[in-house]
Order: structure tokens, then C-alpha cells, then sequence
């Protein structure tokens, strides 16, 4: 078995082995994965964090051997917090704007180590509570596959916050649903909770992260805040309901 590290700030997961095809997610730094087929210049890839598989291009990404991938896969990883964190990369110079969420693999007195590169770091400024890290989202554009501020799909701004509280959960809406304890009515809803809706095929497609039990903030064309009912999500720029609730779940 092969093994990878992320070594660039973020790096596309495709759902077929070329540029033009569909994003899937991403690869933030420090992630590690399981190298599990080869086609030309394209690896199939499964992130040890969320399970998540896709198809990665073989120059975005470093090697790691199966003992370093072990100890960082087994170890709960620091993450960042902040917007964009720098991290200056020994040798050249150079410098890597780590996005929210990237791993700090073995952080040591501000130095840490993907592949064969070590970095300098700066963690302080990190936000922690809850409300802080998903306020820090808002106006954050939607993006297909995206886990950042720089673009971000509904699953991934509530795995990327709950991450944050020691929540690990799966990469799409639908898997995370399959998580948590149910939240038997909306009245009884706490900051943290998700919300999950569906379609009209009873396919969920959609999660927010639920302020109290009238407040929701999720990814909708961009990070915002709208009311929710018994009915669903609300949207008064709209005019309509935009989302039906499904159900909500409880993780913390």
C-alpha cells in the first residue's frame, strides 16, 4: 500500500481521473490518504479523515511511508483556525497560506512536517467557540466540493466547524445524517445541532448548522443566516421556502 500528505493549501479531489471533471471535495494541508490505483498521472485516493474518495493529480501531493502515515492517522491532528495561516516552508523561502481547517502534521515549537518539507508556523489568533467558527464563514461563497472560505459546499462548512469541536463527520450531507442522535422536535434545538432536508425523492441534500431552535446558518450560494420552522429553511430575499426539513441531529 501507498501512502500520501497534502503538502499544498488545497488540492482538488475529482470524481474521474482528469482536470475537467467534477470537484468531489479537497485535500487541505497535512491531510494524509490511502494510494489506492494509478491511471496515468492521476492517483484514486481515500482521505484517512473522512473516508472520502476521489481522484487526486500526482503532482499535488508528497509521499509518506506507512509508519508516518500510522502515527498521524492514529493521532488527533491540531488544525487551524484562522482564515489563512503562513507557513514559511525551509529551504526557499517560500510561502503557503494554510487554509481553515488544514492539519499541522507533528507541530513542534512552530515547526511542522509534511513530507519531506518542514515548515514555520504561527497558530496564535485561532478562534475556538462554536459561534465564532461558523461566523467567520458568513458571505463565504458556495462551491461544489469546497471546504474553505474560499469556497464551500453545505457538507463541508458543517464538517469543517464540527471538526473544530472534536466532531469528526463524514464528507456529504446524507452520510452525516447517518451520525448523531436524533433531535425528537425543532423546539428542542441547540446551538451545534444539524438540520438535514431532502428533496422531493426523499433524498437528503442538504445540512445547516442550527443556531437555536429558530436560527440556521448554512451554505446556500454563500454562508448566511435564515430563519427555519417545522416547514423548513425560509429565504426572505426569495421570498419562499427553500429547503423541507428532514430531520436534526445532535453531536455534541
Amino acid at each position: 500500500m501507498e501512502y500520501g500528505i497534502a503538502n499544498l493549501a488545497i488540492a482538488p479531489l475529482r470524481a474521474q481521473p482528469k482536470h475537467a471533471a467534477e470537484q468531489v471535495s479537497q485535500l487541505l494541508f497535512g491531510e494524509t490518504f490511502e494510494i489506492m490505483e494509478r491511471f496515468e498521472n492521476w492517483l484514486r485516493v481515500i482521505n484517512a479523515f473522512d473516508g472520502y474518495e476521489g481522484w487526486l493529480n500526482e503532482l499535488q501531493y508528497a509521499s509518506i511511508d506507512a509508519e508516518t502515515y500510522q502515527k498521524l492517522s492514529q493521532n488527533k491532528p491540531v488544525t487551524t483556525r484562522t482564515f489563512a495561516t503562513a507557513a514559511l516552508k525551509e529551504g526557499d523561502s517560500s510561502i503557503i497560506y494554510l487554509p481553515f481547517g488544514s492539519t499541522l502534521p507533528f507541530l513542534n515549537n512552530g515547526k511542522i512536517t509534511a513530507g519531506n518539507e518542514t515548515f514555520t508556523v504561527d497558530t496564535q489568533g485561532n478562534v475556538d467557540t462554536l459561534l465564532e467558527i461558523a461566523y467567520s464563514f458568513i458571505n463565504s461563497p458556495y462551491l461544489w466540493g469546497g471546504r474553505t472560505h474560499f469556497g464551500i459546499d453545505c457538507s463541508g462548512f458543517a464538517q469543517a466547524v464540527m471538526r473544530t469541536q472534536g466532531v469528526s463527520l463524514r464528507r456529504d450531507a446524507w452520510q452525516q445524517a447517518e451520525q448523531g442522535e436524533v433531535v425528537d422536535f425543532l423546539q428542542n434545538a441547540t446551538l451545534g445541532d444539524l438540520a438535514f432536508f431532502d428533496n422531493d425523492e426523499g433524498r437528503i441534500t442538504h445540512v445547516g448548522i442550527m443556531l437555536n431552535n429558530e436560527m440556521i446558518i448554512h451554505a446556500s450560494g454563500k454562508v448566511k443566516i435564515n430563519q427555519i420552522d417545522g416547514q423548513g429553511i425560509y429565504a426572505p430575499e426569495q421570498k419562499k421556502y427553500t429547503h423541507k426539513l428532514r430531520i436534526i441531529k445532535r453531536y455534541l
